[in-house]
């Protein structure tokens, strides 16, 4: 595990049983290791409870007590200002422009990997090190760093890892990324960790009860406008409660009395129409993304087959992909794919190696 630049390691400590035994392995593995907790907003402020999130005081006082028992010191750094930028406001004007965020990826990109290794050279450390399930190495083949699936595929954060930089990669360390999650646990118990048998930080982190559309009117102080559920002929099927309140795929919680299934198919929001279809309709065999990130290759300078996945928990399906400009690619899948969702991350995969990804537009 160990890298020849240095041997100073940043650990993001969440107070989950992950970073506190990415933590105890680092100090193992002979690094010296401080301990870092994000503070990313006020959580009293938007009620959050100690099971439903990564960052309550709870949560903090957890990985206090690891980084104690560990041995290592341990402090907390004030983030909120650049969470709620690049992370909260992402996730609001996402939803209000008609697309459904992964605020996980950007808190990854913007926070993680930027500010927190922004502050690991400030101190002077070598590494940032995260309790993800995921590995990165060199490849001397490629002369590039890589980013591959955990060994535990039902962990494997690879997907939400997928915008990160050659620089990034080339100081970041994912201790986890060999191990099972059962192992995990059973590191910790070993140890007497107080999150030993936590429970894994469920939903969006800031959206404690899951309910996107009220802390979005919250945090905007505006209510969503109602509007109309149409087919896509035009058939007016009855009245939304707000654009911000549907995805695409939703079928559970319309509210309309009709005598087939119908989905959310799209959504129009000059008109502030939700349009509805049958399950068919919400299949379609090409994508195409933005804000690409490749991290196994430099170009695709030819049509690639991969597979690609279009949400964190989809398995990814056999696909060509091809790049259209510096920063924008076209996915053509082999089958259809049900629900392609603006806004969520399509990313590329060659077995366990990921090539790269994006945002879909």
């Amino acid at each position: 595990m160990m890298k020849d630049s240095g041997n100073r390691a940043l650990i993001a400590m969440s107070g989950g049983v992950d970073s506190s035994v990415a933590a105890l392995l680092m100090k193992q593995e002979g690094y010296d290791c401080m301990g870092i907790t994000m503070k990313l907003y006020n959580n009293e402020e938007i009620g959050i409870s100690r099971e439903k999130t990564c960052c309550s005081l709870d949560d903090v006082e957890d990985a206090r007590q690891v980084a104690q028992k560990v041995g290592i010191p341990f402090y907390v750094l004030n983030f909120s200002d650049h969470f709620e930028e690049c992370v909260i406001r992402r996730f609001v004007d996402t939803w209000q422009s008609g697309g459904t965020p992964n605020p996980c990826i950007d808190c990854n990109r913007f926070i993680k990997f930027d500010r927190l290794m922004q502050r690991m050279r400030e101190l002077q450390y070598d590494y940032v090190v995260t309790g993800h399930y995921a590995r990165a190495c060199f490849d001397e083949k490629r002369g590039r760093y890589i980013l591959k699936k955990a060994v535990d595929l039902t962990k494997d954060q690879s997907y939400v890892l997928y915008g990160m930089a050659q620089e990034q990669l080339a100081h970041t360390l994912f201790p986890l990324g060999e191990f099972h999650k059962s192992e995990i646990r059973e590191i910790a118990e070993k140890n007497g960790f107080i999150n030993a048998r936590k429970h894994d930080s469920q939903d969006i982190c800031f959206v404690p009860d899951g309910d996107y559309a009220a802390f979005i009117e919250r945090y905007t102080g505006q209510t969503a406008e109602p509007g109309q559920f149409v087919l896509k002929d035009g058939t007016v099927m009855g009245t939304h409660k707000g654009l911000i309140r549907y995805t695409i795929g939703q079928r559970r919680g319309l509210g309309l009395a009709v005598p087939r299934p119908l989905y959310v198919c799209g959504k129009d929001m000059e008109k502030n129409e939700v349009i509805l279809g049958e399950q068919q309709e919400l299949f379609t065999d090409t994508l195409e993304a933005d804000h690409l990130n490749l991290i196994a290759v430099e170009r695709i300078d030819k049509p690639l087959r991969c597979k690609a996945r279009i949400r964190y928990k989809q398995q990814e399906a056999p696909a060509e992909v091809v790049q259209l400009s510096e920063d924008r690619i076209r996915v053509i899948f082999d089958q259809p794919q049900r629900g392609i969702t603006k806004g969520q991350a399509v990313v590329l995969y060659d077995g366990d190696l990921v090539i790269g990804g994006g945002t879909i537009v």
